[in-house]
């Protein structure tokens, strides 16, 4: 019997700390939390958008809460270079030493929430064309990207924009770049920059 107890009492403390770091349980009744990302270049602060892209919104959290975009860098700042813009910012899926980092199951693609993949807002990146390949990545769009709208084929689904912090994202932009041999891609910046932090910040007062 003492050990059915122990085990019960286990089993509670292990779903509480799961609960505690699943996004779903994060500020539950917040539609618009808010993360403040933290990195070598400066901070910026984002606001997502629970009512338009849950699982997105969700997913993105339990990776801030269980620390593991911490020490991630962004891999790929690209210009189009074409048309002389600037395109995105790219993260959260290799370490400093360009090692994939842990990957959860892949979610559902909600590009088609009506949000608009236009300059300082925040996407789900995906893999090889596949849509509902999305797992940890992001990127920010560094201008605005009709393109990766869906249309007649899935687009990058949108789940939060910037609240603060455009001038780091102004910066990275600026980075040098180059070809990485590690992970086989251009426009990776030569001096990593580095989110050394992502934490969830208490809900702006009304």
């Amino acid at each position: 019997m003492k050990r059915f107890f122990i085990f019960c009492a286990l089993l509670m403390i292990s779903q509480s700390l799961l609960a505690a770091t699943e996004g779903r349980f994060v500020q539950k009744n917040n539609m618009f939390p808010r993360v403040e990302i933290t990195t070598t270049m400066g901070k910026i602060v984002i606001e997502m958008d629970r009512s338009k892209a849950p699982i997105t919104v969700n997913n993105f959290l339990t990776y801030v809460m269980d620390g593991s975009y911490k020490g991630t860098v962004f891999h790929r700042v690209e210009r189009d270079m074409e048309n002389d813009r600037d395109f995105v910012i790219q993260g959260g899926g290799y370490d400093k030493d360009y090692e994939g980092v842990y990957e959860g199951d892949p979610i559902f693609n909600e590009s088609g929430n009506g949000s608009k993949n236009d300059m300082y807002s925040i996407a789900m990146a995906y893999q090889d064309r596949q849509p509902h390949s999305g797992t940890r990545q992001f990127f920010f769009n560094m201008d605005d990207n009709d393109h990766l709208n869906p249309g007649r084929e899935w687009g990058f689904a949108v789940f939060g924009t910037v609240m603060d912090g455009y001038e780091t994202l102004d910066k990275i932009m600026q980075v040098e770049t180059g070809f990485n041999e590690k992970i086989g891609y251009d426009f990776v910046p030569k001096t990593p920059v580095v989110i050394l932090n992502m934490a969830v910040l208490e809900p702006t007062p009304l």
